[in-house]
Parts: structure tokens; C-alpha cells; sequence
């Protein structure tokens, strides 16, 4: 048989191909060069070094907007985030931006994509598919625990709390390190308990496996070891992922650029993107050399750089300019505005002291309302928390309002924390510490008979049964009104609404006895957290939410008779990426910024520079880097200051220097008649 190919003429251009050339004629229109280039080059690895304010976070949109549009379906794209919300919100203007499919990208936190997939495939490592995750707060409780089982809590030696030991766990998984190793390093003052606080780690590890629990860090490391150990897996998970997009890439720890690795193993197609400056969570495991070793890490790479400004005038980025060319190790980039007018120049301002610091503030802060500037369009920055307590009391003198970040999550308050753990009793009846917590609760049960009901419900078979667990007479009646109620809500067709209806008529008698002086508050947190969590579908998948994203206290604050939003107090690490009209820099002095700890120390001196960087990149119009003269201890014993060393040597054409001097007291007296 003859086999003759006929070929069809296209008359026109394929829908897809006209949709391409729609979007990149719309993006040549929208983006800058750099921007573009990174949008448009979609084969092998790219590291896009985004400066502050260049639309790092526009770029990744238009880019998984390109994606799509180019034909690669949603599901074969993930995007990796710091936050569940950047990942939401960059999607959502993905599909606004271009093809609506775009919507559908997995996207999320490095945290909830590892929660996805071990409840997938954990049971080739031994995990259930119910585990719980454990918070900060739930971990902290947890190793104290584990420290009461094994007698260490009676040391007569001092021994590290629960909250240093939980950091000192999460660091050895985070940087890959033995606890040995994070002690002697970060916490030589408890050498002398080292041995101990390794049984502790050991047991905490045993404890949670035996448990069905899972913490931030073993998400993350369980996942690797996933695809580390089994090789099918791996080119399963991988292979579904033609194009891997990190966000925030300087933020990542060893684990995270090592999964990072391994996702984007099969088709190569991987792209970080992130700011080499702004790299300041050290702290938290993040490891600055993952971004400035991503080049060697995949040979090809292409680096972007974008470097045009969108948010600041040309002469405050001047300042962050000669302010972070100051780092030892770095990709060199110069930042540049094509705003017009170049606006005022950068003020460092010297004040005698810190209260003449913050009457300094708060009357620029007035006079800047007067002009126009409204209060929630400036912000006032400090090192820690502590760094404001004067600034707050002027401000409440010349009643500001202002709103504070860097607080307390709510799922961190106690009250919220009780109703929680019933809830993780009923997912996970082997959670021993949720269970001593609520027990706790119960009217005259203190920790040794806590412990022993705890002890009996490891190894029960019906552990809601709970008047089976002590013989004493005392407590019968209680725990059976709990182990009843649990129960009837473990029954698998008992929907969430109705279980934290009935949890919440139960726990409220126990809150109010509890916490009898602000109890009002209290349950009226409880009442908005219930509307924020009515949403959710069943009890896993709000304490795998809670968990991976918890909710925020909502700030307090006074408003003022308009309504009007308030001026903004942060920390710099909770300012990050975030932007104002006006900043005020306070405390800018040697020993805070650079902080004492990491005097002689070349690595952590970079460090706290990209952080001095990231306060004064916030500003848009406005940059005030102001520090006292004169400081104190604890309100005496004063001594003299200097100013911060990165700040010392600016030349002096660009900023200004503003001395501070008190305008001479009226004498009344003279006004009066002879």
C-alpha cells in the first residue's frame, strides 16, 4: 500500500502562537529590558539578583503569566514562596495579567508543598498520613516534655529553657549540622550540658516518630531524605515539574536550596530569584551563600540583574547605594530611579539624647500630617522592639496613634492554644502534650496526675476512655465528661462547625475560672478566630493550615475621631518588604546597627550592613537616620554614643546633617505689666 503525506496550509497564525505575540507585546509595553529578559528566557537555570523596588515581584507574575501562555500547563509549573499569601496574590495577578489558567500553578510556602507531599508519600518513611504538625509553641512544649521524662529538669546545673533548646534543635536541621556542633558554635556557655541536651534532641526525635509528629524542620528534611532515599519517587515528584521558580531565594536555608535541587533535577528548568543585599535572616537558619554560590551550584546559569528603581528618589538610593557597596561579598548593581525630581536629600539626624530623639519624630511626624502625608504612610524603624519605648511614650503624649509590628501571633495566646489542643487530640489521640495541656485545665489536676492519665493513654487502645486512667475518685467525674465529649466528636461523619461548637461550649466555664481578670477579651478573641477559621474543611487540614500559616494577632491600636490609619512602629526585619512615604531610622548607633555581637566578626558585620540596607531601602520619598548623642543604661549611668560605621563614612555630598537644639522655654514674666 502507498503512504503519501498531504501537508494542510496554515491560512493564519495558530491561536496560541497570536496569544504569545499578544502577551509579548503587551509585556514589551509593561516591563523594562532586564524585566522582560527574565520573563522570556524559560530554558535552564537563571538567578535574577532583583535590587529593592525593581519589581521583583511583578517579574515572577508576568513570568508564570509567560509560562502559560506559551503552552505549559499549570500543573507542570511550581512556585515557591516564603508566605502562602506572596504565592496567592502573585497568581492571582498571573491569571489577571494573561491567561486565567495561571491560576491553577502550585504555589506555596516550602513548608506547605513538603506537608503536601509526605502526606502523599510519607508511608515510605514509616509516617501516617495523619501526623500533626507541630508549631513553634507546640515544639517548645513538646521538648520540655521529653526534658521532664528524662529528669532534666531537675539538674542542679543550669540547663538551656525550652525555648533556646528548640532553637538549638532547629539550627542543627537547618544548617545541617550535629547538636554537638550548634552548641560549642552558637551556645559555648552551655558546654558544660552538652551531653544532655544531646539524649534530649535523641529523645525528641524518637519521641515524635513514635507520635506521628512532624515540626517546621522535619517537613523540610523528611521531604529530602524522601527524595534522596527513594530514587522512583523522586523522578516521579521531579519529573512533574518542567519549570521551578524559588521566590525570596536569599532567605532559603541549606535544606531548602537542596530541595530546590532535587525538584528541579529532571528538567533543569529552574529559576531563583532574590536579593543577594538583603539576605538578614541568619538567624533563622537562612544561608547567605546559597545565593552567591547558585552560579557554581548550575553551571549555565544566566544572571539577571534588575536594576532600575520603582520606589525610592534617586538620592536616597544614593545613600543605599554607598551603604551596601560597603559588603565584602556581593553582586555588584547600582540602583537608579528615572523619578523625577531627585528629591531631598537623606537626613542623618543628631539629637542630645534620646529624648530629644523622639520629641524630634514625633514633631516631624506632625508637621509631615499637616503637609499631607497621612499617618499609615510613615513608618518609624528601630534594630529590636526595645529600641522605641521612649519614642512610644512621646507618641502618646502628643496622642499619635500608632500600630506596632513584630507582636504575638494569635495562635500563640494561651486561651487559643487550649481550644487548639483539643482539637489535636481528636486528629491525633497520641499527642501527649495537647493532652497534658487540657488536663491541666481540669479543676484540682495538677502535672504528676497529668502525667500518669498521660502515661495510660500512650499505650491504651481506647484513649478517650478516660476514667479508666486513675483510680482515684477525685478526678473520675471530670475525666469523663472530657473523654465522653471527645469521644462523640471523633466520630468521622461530625463535621468542624459542630466539633468547636460543642469544644467551645465546653471550654469557655474553664476559660472564664482560668482566666477570670480579662476573660471578656478573651473569648472575644476566641469568637474571631472561629470566623477565620469557619472556612476550613476538616480538623487536619485547619491545624496543617494553622500550622504552616498562622493567623496574626489583630494589631490595637486607638483611632483617631476620622478614622484615620495610624503611624507605623517595625522592627526591620518585620518591615521587610514593605515601603513608605517616610522613614525615620532610629538608634541608627554603633553597638545596635552594628549590633555589639557582631563586632570582629567579618560575616556577621555584612550581615547586620544588608540590614541597615534593607531599613533605609523602605523609604520613597523621605530617609531620616537618626541617633542620640548621649545614651543610658536602664535610665542612668549615661554615656557618649557613635553614630553607626556604616553611616560614618557617607560622603558629604550626598545627605544632610540635622543638629537638634531645643528652642529657648518663653519667659512669661517679661510680658507682664510693671
Amino acid at each position: 500500500m502507498n503512504v503519501k503525506t498531504f501537508v494542510i496550509r496554515s491560512e493564519a497564525p495558530s491561536a496560541a502562537l497570536a496569544l504569545v505575540k499578544l502577551s509579548l507585546e503587551k509585556y514589551q509595553r509593561e516591563l523594562n529590558a532586564a524585566q522582560l529578559e527574565a520573563v522570556t528566557t524559560t530554558q535552564g537555570p537563571v538567578l535574577v539578583v532583583a535590587g529593592a523596588g525593581t519589581g521583583k515581584t511583578k517579574t515572577l507574575t508576568y513570568r508564570a503569566a509567560y509560562l502559560v501562555a506559551m503552552g505549559v500547563p499549570a500543573s507542570e509549573i511550581l512556585l515557591l514562596t516564603f508566605t502562602r499569601r506572596a504565592a496567592q496574590e502573585m497568581l492571582r495577578r498571573a491569571a489577571t495579567v494573561g491567561d486565567a489558567r495561571a491560576a491553577d500553578i502550585a504555589g506555596g510556602t516550602f513548608h506547605a508543598y513538603a506537608n503536601r507531599v509526605l502526606r502523599q508519600h510519607g508511608a515510605a518513611l514509616g509516617l501516617g498520613p495523619n501526623f500533626t504538625v507541630l508549631d513553634q509553641a507546640d515544639a517548645e512544649d513538646t521538648i520540655d516534655y521529653c526534658r521532664t521524662a528524662l529528669g532534666l529538669h531537675d539538674k542542679g546545673t543550669r540547663f538551656p529553657r525550652k525555648f533556646v533548646l528548640n532553637d538549638m534543635i532547629s539550627a542543627a536541621a537547618n544548617k545541617q549540622q550535629s547538636i554537638e556542633e550548634v552548641v560549642l558554635q552558637g551556645y559555648p556557655h552551655f558546654e558544660h550540658c552538652l551531653e544532655d541536651i544531646g539524649k534530649l534532641a535523641k529523645f525528641y526525635s524518637h519521641y515524635k516518630q513514635t507520635n506521628n509528629l512532624l515540626d517546621y524542620d522535619d517537613l523540610l528534611t523528611q521531604l529530602q531524605r524522601l527524595l534522596l532515599e527513594h530514587p522512583a519517587i523522586h523522578r516521579r515528584i521531579a519529573g512533574g515539574w518542567r519549570y521551578v521558580m524559588v521566590d525570596e531565594y536569599q532567605d532559603t536555608n541549606l535544606v531548602q536550596a537542596e530541595l530546590t535541587k532535587l525538584l528541579s533535577s529532571v528538567h533543569g528548568n529552574v529559576m531563583a530569584v532574590g536579593d543577594d543585599a538583603q539576605s538578614i535572616y541568619a538567624f533563622r537558619g537562612a544561608n547567605y551563600r546559597n545565593i552567591l554560590d547558585f552560579p557554581q551550584a548550575y553551571p549555565g546559569c544566566k544572571i539577571i540583574k534588575l536594576e532600575e528603581n520603582y520606589r525610592s528618589t534617586q538620592r536616597i538610593l544614593d545613600v543605599t547605594n554607598f551603604i551596601i557597596n560597603q559588603a565584602q561579598e556581593k553582586f555588584s548593581k547600582h540602583l537608579y530611579t528615572r523619578r523625577e525630581p531627585a528629591g531631598e536629600f537623606p537626613a542623618l539626624v543628631t539629637a542630645p539624647d534620646e529624648n530629644m530623639q523622639s520629641a524630634f519624630v514625633a514633631q516631624r511626624i506632625l508637621e509631615l500630617r499637616e503637609e499631607g502625608v497621612p499617618l499609615h504612610e510613615i513608618a518609624v524603624l528601630m534594630r529590636n522592639g526595645r529600641n522605641s519605648f521612649d519614642l512610644e511614650i512621646e507618641l502618646q503624649r502628643r496622642k499619635i496613634p500608632f500600630v506596632k509590628y513584630g507582636g504575638q501571633k494569635l495562635v500563640e495566646a494561651a486561651h487559643i492554644r487550649d481550644f487548639l489542643s483539643y482539637l489535636k487530640v481528636l486528629h491525633n489521640p497520641k499527642d501527649l502534650v495537647s493532652w497534658n495541656r487540657i488536663l491541666l485545665l481540669l479543676e484540682g489536676v495538677g502535672p504528676r496526675t497529668a502525667r500518669g492519665v498521660t502515661d495510660w493513654i500512650k499505650d491504651a487502645e481506647e484513649p478517650y476512655s478516660l476514667e479508666r486512667a486513675t483510680a482515684s475518685r477525685k478526678y473520675v467525674l471530670a475525666l469523663r465528661e472530657l473523654g465522653e465529649l471527645l469521644g462523640r466528636l471523633a466520630r468521622p461523619e461530625i463535621s468542624l462547625s459542630n466539633i468547636t461548637e460543642a469544644v467551645l461550649a465546653y471550654y469557655l466555664p474553664l476559660l472564664r475560672r482560668h482566666y477570670f481578670e480579662d476573660h471578656p477579651r478573651r473569648e472575644a478573641d476566641l469568637e474571631n478566630f472561629l470566623t477565620i477559621i469557619s472556612s476550613s474543611d476538616s480538623v487536619e487540614s485547619l491545624l496543617s493550615e494553622l500550622a504552616l500559616d498562622p493567623v496574626d494577632q489583630a494589631a490595637t491600636y486607638e483611632r483617631l475621631e476620622n478614622d484615620e490609619k495610624p503611624l507605623v512602629l517595625s522592627t526591620i526585619h518585620s518591615a521587610k518588604g514593605l515601603e513608605w512615604h517616610a522613614v525615620f531610622l532610629i538608634n541608627a548607633l554603633d553597638g545596635i546597627i552594628p549590633s555589639s555581637y557582631a563586632l570582629g566578626n567579618s560575616t556577621e558585620l555584612d550581615e547586620e550592613l544588608r540590614l541597615l540596607y534593607v531599613a533605609l531601602t523602605r523609604a520613597q520619598n523621605l530617609l531620616y537616620m537618626c541617633y542620640p548623642s548621649l545614651a543610658s543604661r536602664r535610665g542612668y549611668d549615661y554615656y557618649l554614643t557613635n553614630p553607626s560605621r556604616f553611616l560614618k563614612e557617607l560622603p558629604g555630598e550626598i545627605y544632610e546633617r540635622l543638629l537638634l537644639v531645643e528652642e529657648p522655654a518663653v519667659n512669661l514674666a517679661l510680658n507682664e505689666p510693671a
